[in-house]
Formats: structure tokens, sequence, C-alpha cells
């Protein structure tokens, strides 16, 4: 097990976030799921090494993009540090491929597979974006399964807060409203 620097509870537009970091980078960015008290004890909860303190001014900035970024201001996230150390290397291909796409860009399972340097591989795509364990940072609500539709979000929320944030960035897919 990995010993983990810190954890912090931030506030967003769409309600309370929270974040676990290395001195490398984030480790963690957990999507809102209740309120600020729920999640502190999640966090406390996966991160039992961890202390609960105030963000580097790295990580400061990170979370004040990401916090625009669910207020509606788009940013692409890229230039923010991430630790992935624990991640297999397949898994970090995929996040790595999907970092790339822009906001109000999407792509698919199958394109975000070519990219990742196993074409065919869009269910094991899939499969570890449904374990991405920095949302929004890498951007998984960005792709979508063939044809347009939504697909999964493994999020508080589904596919209804995968839908919310391409809106916030200006996208919609078929079917999303």
């Amino acid at each position: 097990m990995t010993v983990t620097d810190g954890f912090a509870v931030f506030d967003t537009a769409v309600g309370s976030c929270g974040v676990a970091w290395r001195a490398r980078g984030l480790t963690r960015l957990q999507l809102p799921g209740g309120d600020a008290v729920r999640m502190r004890a999640w966090l406390r909860d996966r991160f039992a090494d961890a202390a609960e303190t105030a963000p580097s001014a790295e990580v400061g900035r990170a979370l004040d993009a990401i916090g625009k970024l669910l207020a509606g201001e788009p940013d692409d996230l890229r230039w923010v540090a991430l630790d992935l150390g624990d991640v297999a290397p397949f898994s970090r291909r995929v996040y790595e491929a999907t970092r790339e796409i822009p906001p109000g860009d999407t792509s698919t399972y199958g394109e975000v597979a070519a990219a990742a340097g196993s074409p065919g591989a869009a269910r094991a795509v899939g499969q570890a974006l449904a374990r991405n364990p920095v949302a929004i940072v890498v951007p998984c609500h960005r792709v979508l399964a063939s044809g347009g539709r939504l697909g999964g979000f493994s999020a508080d929320g589904g596919a209804g807060t995968k839908a919310r944030l391409l809106a916030l960035e200006g996208t919609t897919a078929p079917g999303s409203g």
C-alpha cells in the first residue's frame, strides 16, 4: 500500500468534492456524492494513512481549476500533476489518451483504445475508465459509446452526471436530453 500525503474536501458548484495527493500529484478525485461531512468520512476511510491538511499551492491551483470547470468554465486540466503509480500500465495508457480529449469534444471507447495502442479493446477501455481514480482530470465523461451514446459512468448519478458534465462543456450526446 502506498502512503498518501494528504487529503482535503473542497466545495464546488455541484457539491463537496474530495481529493487525495502524494508529492508527485493527485491520486484521487472524488466527485460529489453527499455533503462535506460524508465526503470527509469517505476520504478518512480510504486514506487512513493520510491527514486532512491544507493543499500545497500546486494542489490548490488544481482544486481552483476543477471548481471552475464544475461551474462551467472549461479547462482541459492536462497541466494538473497526477501520481498514478498504483495504476496498471494499460489503464495509465487509457488515462493518458483520455486526457488528450479537449473540453467540448468527445471520443468513443474504441477511439481511446486505438489511441492507447490497443485497437479493438473498447470494453477494456470502459473497464479502465470505470476505475478512473481522478475523474474530471482524466475526463472519462468525454468518452462515449459507439454511435455517440452516453454509455456508463461510475460516479454518483451515473449517466445523468456524465450528461451534466458534458453540458457544462457545451456538448451533448444523442439521447442525453
